[in-house]
């Protein structure tokens, strides 16, 4: 079975100083009416890799109008059951990326997927309990500690045959990317550390990094290895694409 990647989109979001994300429409809404606001797109992935069913990230966790998370939805658009998800494999715990591994509904919460192996940087987690930025919702992770199947993983290494995480930082203290390959085709999943494809064009320091030079020098060797290797590359926060395959010319990266 060859390797396969949906987009799980939940849609497109304006975010200022407050960190509350209010959906944001381009055809009908007017950045105007937003200052000081940042613009992003959240889509989640859905891989199925081998006889495995992965989820990269887990979205802001947000309802349709008939009470259901979009990404249940979405996955249920590509023919998949959330039930069936073996693993949600994370990038890092800011809430635009963990607010969908539970799902909120009547004043209660219950895990989005249940069968599944949620797997985190361990100093990702032990960080996130502490961190006083709303950035960070730990009423999730309390409720994930006492009801979820969670495993941590140190540093960079191979999880299980063909999928590798690797500790990147620059993000957030402990962000990490994932590899996923299956001896034909490799995915990239890049986190918020090549969050858009546009970032790879442009360079600069972002303020909303951690460390905002290493997140930039990281892009640039990401964006190599992906020309080098041939990875398909998932754009989380991507606006003019979600995937895309990179090529390196004359020192210049270009999105195909």
């Amino acid at each position: 079975m060859p390797l396969q990647v949906f987009t799980l989109f939940e849609g497109s979001y304006s975010v200022a100083a407050d960190k509350k994300f209010v959906p944001f429409d381009p055809q009908k809404d007017n950045p105007k009416d937003r200052p000081a606001s940042l613009f992003i797109n959240v889509q989640p992935f859905l891989v199925q890799l081998n006889d495995k069913l992965l989820v990269l990230d887990t979205g802001l966790g947000y309802s349709n109008e008939q009470g259901e998370l979009i990404l249940h939805e979405n996955i249920r658009k590509h023919g998949f059951d959330p039930a069936d998800v073996d693993y949600v494999l994370m990038s890092h715990l800011h809430y635009d990326h963990s607010g969908g591994m539970v799902h909120k509904e009547n004043n209660g919460m219950e895990l989005s997927f249940p069968n599944a192996t949620y797997v985190i940087q361990r100093g990702e987690w032990e960080g996130a309990f502490t961190n006083s930025s709303s950035s960070y919702r730990t009423e999730i992770f309390d409720f994930l500690q006492r009801n979820a199947q969670l495993t941590f993983v140190d540093e960079s290494g191979e999880f299980l045959p063909g999928i590798t995480h690797e500790l990147t930082g620059a993000h957030t203290p402990y962000h990490q990317a994932w590899l996923l390959e299956d001896g034909e085709e490799k995915v990239f999943f890049g986190g918020d550390v090549l969050p858009e494809p546009e970032e790879l064009l442009r360079k600069f320091i972002a303020k909303y990094d951690y460390d905002g030079r290493k997140a930039m020098e990281l892009r640039e060797e990401f964006g190599k290895r992906a020309a080098a290797e041939n990875w398909n590359c998932l754009f989380y926060h991507g606006k003019t694409r979600a995937t895309g395959f990179i090529e390196l010319n004359d020192g210049n990266f270009k999105i195909v």
